[in-house]
């Protein structure tokens, strides 16, 4: 619903003063890394029979795309606003997490498939080549891993690059240990068997990454953030005797905006108005608010009472 009123909007930024960290180089060493190390697996994998490896060889090739992807997001997001798009691109990183999220979910299912019809027909591996890949690939997952750790309770694109990696650096482990076992036990069960569990971990950081992308999506409320605390925060505030229409939302997946009208009948003054924001943004990590303050002399079309 429109409104319009005689009211004075007000319009804060807060904490600004650092721009978000591109991590350009963790993205250009974890793509040319595991690029290399699907080429790797891939050759190996077939060469040795083993479905463990060329599973884990389509898994880090839906990492390598979900990593160029969120660098792209992450390159759109720092683009200026444009007289089409107001607020930028920071929502392309939302979509790059949703997208990385629907990938992991794809590769489960095809390891899956794969696995089921192993398990039916058992073949040959050759455990030696998979143990000395698959060991590769635990050094080259958990290094890109560490690449992304500082950025990842604060970025939703740079946890899903995160999420990732660690959960390769993991999973390369697995197949390791898998390849050790059936060389001791002959037991060919096992190549399938790992294949699947390699299956419910992608599934389960898959299902967490795409739960909270779709969330920023719809314009729910970011992870971490809870609207009663911030409603009691503004109703607390000195002089403010009603808060409506409050709204928060994420600009992009580090970037959180607020709106919210504020019934205050002895007036306001920009001092007021900057420690709000500067407070939300450090109490609530909400840095982009806007608020309008009204007198209370009429009623506002969006205040509870009005809601139909």
């Amino acid at each position: 619903m429109a409104h319009q009123h005689d009211h004075p909007h007000a319009h804060g930024h807060a904490g600004h003063s650092h721009a978000p960290d591109s991590f350009g180089l963790a993205f250009a060493v974890g793509v040319t890394l595991n690029t290399v190390f699907v080429l790797a697996e891939l050759f190996f994998g077939y060469a040795a029979n083993s479905l463990a490896l060329i599973s884990d060889a389509v898994h880090n090739f839906s990492d390598v795309i979900a990593l160029l992807l969120a660098w792209a997001a992450g390159w759109l997001a720092r683009k200026q606003p444009t007289e089409q798009h107001t607020y930028g691109y920071r929502r392309a990183s939302i979509l790059a997490a949703l997208v990385n999220a629907g990938l992991l979910l794809i590769a489960v299912g095809a390891i899956a498939v794969e696995a089921i019809g192993r398990i039916q027909q058992p073949a040959e591996v050759a455990g030696r080549t998979v143990v000395l890949v698959a060991a590769l690939g635990v050094l080259v997952n958990g290094a890109t891993a560490l690449l992304f750790m500082r950025g990842r309770h604060a970025d939703l694109n740079i946890r899903g690059a995160y999420m990732h990696m660690a959960a390769d650096a993991g999973v390369s482990l697995g197949v390791v240990v898998a390849a050790l076992a059936i060389m001791l036990t002959g037991w060919l069960w096992l190549d399938p068997a790992i294949s699947l569990c390699i299956a419910a971990i992608v599934l389960a950081s898959g299902w967490g990454l795409a739960r909270d992308s779709v969330n920023l999506a719809l314009d729910g409320v970011p992870k971490g953030i809870e609207l009663a605390g911030v409603r009691d925060y503004l109703g607390g505030l000195e002089g403010v005797t009603e808060v409506h229409d409050l709204h928060i939302w994420a600009m992009s997946t580090n970037e959180t905006a607020l709106t919210a009208h504020l019934v205050r009948p002895g007036g306001y003054d920009d001092s007021f108005l900057h420690g709000i924001c500067e407070e939300l943004s450090h109490r609530f990590r909400i840095q982009h608010a806007t608020l309008q303050v009204e007198a209370g002399s009429d009623v506002c079309r969006l205040a509870p009472a009005e809601v139909v």
